[in-house]
């Protein structure tokens, strides 16, 4: 497996830990702004390298 490819998949595990730790840490019924922002950028990061494993 090239060490891009690698590289990318351990991030990908070390995001999806992330977004489950911030996903936690919401509060049930009003999300604190400062932890949704958080949540929407490590998704984003997880979403753009989804892209870059299938290209």
């Amino acid at each position: 497996m090239p060490e891009d490819i690698r590289k990318i998949k351990n991030r990908l595990k070390e995001l999806e830990t992330l977004i489950k730790e911030t996903k936690d840490r919401l509060p049930a019924h009003s999300a604190k702004p400062p932890v949704m922002m958080d949540l929407l950028d490590l998704e984003d990061e997880y979403d753009q390298l989804m892209e870059q494993l299938k290209g």
